[in-house]
């Protein structure tokens, strides 16, 4: 009676490790969804609020429901008078008009100013630096940022960085492309030409050098 246990037991472990073990290697998980930033070039670049930013909102002659304000990890903020006001993906004017006409329904005729400190933006609007950089990470982009510019920000490449075969990868039309460029020529030689303009959602890619 003891073995018959024990051998049920052993098969159905056996049976829950070879369920669990197919399911591990029954499919592939789904792509990270992009969301792609509204910049598509340096000129008509404004700033998109995001998560953990601090907002000023300030609403004329009505300073009891103004206000200093984080925006939550779910891009949303709560006054005394609107509740889970989503703020994330919106320019701090569109924030601003559509406050004035959310609190339209509880005061008259509401003036509302928002300003940005502690600035952090969402994901979107950052670029991003990965490989042989002395600090890879990312960076929040700033109104007409440059290569240059951003390659000091995360302290220049390491010696064994190939910077001459870095890649920049960048969302065009909704189309994903890989464009070379050339860090090295850039930092080293002080060749000027190849510095670029920076667009938010770039992403900088530079590897290792060969020895």
């Amino acid at each position: 009676m003891k073995t018959n246990k024990i051998a049920w037991s052993n098969l159905i472990f056996f049976l829950i490790l070879t369920t669990v073990g197919c399911a591990s290697n029954s499919g592939k998980l789904p792509s990270a969804t992009n969301y792609n930033s509204i910049t598509t070039s340096v000129d008509d670049y404004q700033y998109i609020i995001g998560p953990g930013d601090n907002l000023s909102i300030f609403v004329w002659r009505n300073p009891d429901i103004s206000g200093s304000f984080v925006v939550r990890p779910d891009g949303k903020v709560t006054t005394s008078l609107v509740e889970d006001i989503e703020v994330s993906g919106k320019t701090p004017t569109a924030l601003a008009r559509q406050l004035e006409e959310q609190l339209g329904k509880y005061i008259n005729n509401p003036r509302v100013t928002v300003s940005v400190s502690g600035f952090q933006g969402p994901l979107s609007e950052q670029v991003r630096v990965i490989g042989e950089a002395m600090n890879p990470r990312a960076v929040n982009y700033t109104e007409r940022m440059t290569l240059l510019d951003l390659m000091i920000s995360v302290g220049g490449l390491t010696e064994f960085a190939s910077g001459n075969s870095a890649k920049l990868v960048r969302m065009v039309s909704g189309v994903q492309k890989t464009f070379e460029i050339r860090i090295g020529d850039l930092i080293k030689n002080g060749e000027i030409e190849e510095n670029i303009d920076m667009l938010p959602g770039d992403i900088i890619i530079i590897p290792e050098a060969w020895f």
